[in-house]
């Protein structure tokens, strides 16, 4: 089984590669980064990664839709999902083959920001800890949202709605936390945990919490499990 994941990965990430898309979103992601690490730095004047993660929770946002749209969406509109339903492949091999290919880009691209450790340090004595903790946080956010990208993919042949899905999600879960001044009790809390913001804030500044953990994880696994049910009954049709 692993061994045809693996196989499906590394053709999903072969025909991304072949492809100017991922070097175009891979360059202009690091360049934005590099423009508003710069300019946090500069105004806040501190050996501190916390803003800047907190500006890439919300970039990716915007970013991870427009990578996530095409994975199903464009294989149905091509007619080539049923090739794949066809092939000796169950629809969690293809889920989870889509998936981890998605994730190991995102994966280097954070990785690739890593470099930010080394400036701060140069100028100052940056708390690792608190920096490792936020890469744990903001890379578990971002195979969140992948895990949802990849949901709504497996709705529509459109890829523009596919996106807009995931836009309307994903804003919803990272927006969430300022409707509790409008509600109180249990309907405070739950919209509190509903929201992005509250779990990556506390990886920001060096919290590792179980819930905060379990919070992405079960989110993610929720999502795969939908995706597979998605596929499985072709409720795409």
């Amino acid at each position: 089984m692993m061994n045809k994941i693996i196989a499906l990965t590394k053709k999903e990430l072969h025909g991304y590669f072949s492809s100017p898309v991922a070097y175009i979103i891979l360059i202009a992601c690091l360049s934005l980064f590099n423009v508003l690490f710069f300019m946090l730095i500069e105004q806040n004047r501190e050996v501190s990664l916390r803003d800047i993660f907190q500006v890439m929770e919300f970039m990716f946002i915007f970013i991870i839709p427009l990578l996530t749209m095409k994975l199903f969406s464009e294989e149905k509109a091509n007619g080539t999902m049923e090739f794949l339903l066809t092939a000796p492949l169950t629809p969690s091999m293809i889920v989870l083959g889509k998936y981890f290919s998605m994730l190991i880009f995102y994966t280097l691209l954070i990785a690739v920001t890593s470099v930010y450790y080394f400036i701060v340090e140069y100028y100052g004595e940056p708390d690792p800890y608190s920096i490792l903790s936020g890469y744990i946080g903001i890379w578990l956010e971002g195979a969140f949202f992948i895990a949802i990208g990849l949901l709504t993919s497996s709705w529509t042949r459109n890829q523009i709605i596919a996106a807009m899905t995931s836009y309307v999600i994903l804003f919803s879960l990272y927006f969430s936390i300022s409707f509790t001044k409008y509600f109180t009790g249990f309907a405070e809390s739950f919209l509190m945990q509903l929201s992005t913001r509250t779990h990556l804030e506390n990886f920001a500044v060096g919290v590792i919490t179980t819930s905060d953990v379990i919070y992405y994880l079960a989110g993610i696994v929720l999502c795969l499990v939908l995706t597979t049910l998605s596929i499985n009954h072709k409720l795409w049709q």
